[in-house]
Parts: structure tokens; C-alpha cells; sequence
């Protein structure tokens, strides 16, 4: 299942479990739209290619909630 993490990592936008428009990769780094096309679709942490992650909705986000750790880490 997937961890629907709340963030992009890039730029910390909230990105909701039930809406469109987070981006992943096979290792579920997560991006919001402008940053997933910002990197042409690729992942600033392993390379990967990223991809629409689904949404989860209703009784399914009820059940087994989005993650509430957040990955960005800012600018150093």
C-alpha cells in the first residue's frame, strides 16, 4: 500500500491523499505538479521516473490514512 505521503519534497507543498497532482517514483519520493514537470519528470533523489500517484478516497482514506510525515526538509 502506498504511504501517500503529504509533501512534496522539493518545495513542501500539502499535497492531500484525495486529490490529483503528486508525482512518484518507485520508491514513493513525492512531488507536487510544478516541480514533477520542473524536473521533467524525474526524481531529484534516485532518478527514477515519476509517475500520477492515484488518489484514495472515502471509506479507503478512512481506513488506511495518508502519512503524516512530512519530507521536506527546506533549504540549506
Amino acid at each position: 500500500m502506498l504511504e501517500m505521503r503529504p509533501d512534496c519534497e522539493r518545495c513542501g507543498a500539502d499535497l492531500r491523499a484525495d486529490v490529483p497532482g503528486a508525482f512518484i517514483c518507485s520508491f514513493e519520493c513525492t512531488f507536487c505538479a510544478e516541480c514533477a514537470e520542473a524536473l521533467d519528470d524525474m526524481c531529484a533523489n534516485c532518478g527514477g521516473e515519476l509517475m500520477d500517484r492515484p488518489t484514495r478516497t472515502g471509506k479507503s482514506l478512512q481506513r488506511h490514512p495518508a502519512s503524516s510525515e512530512r519530507r521536506f526538509k527546506g533549504v540549506s
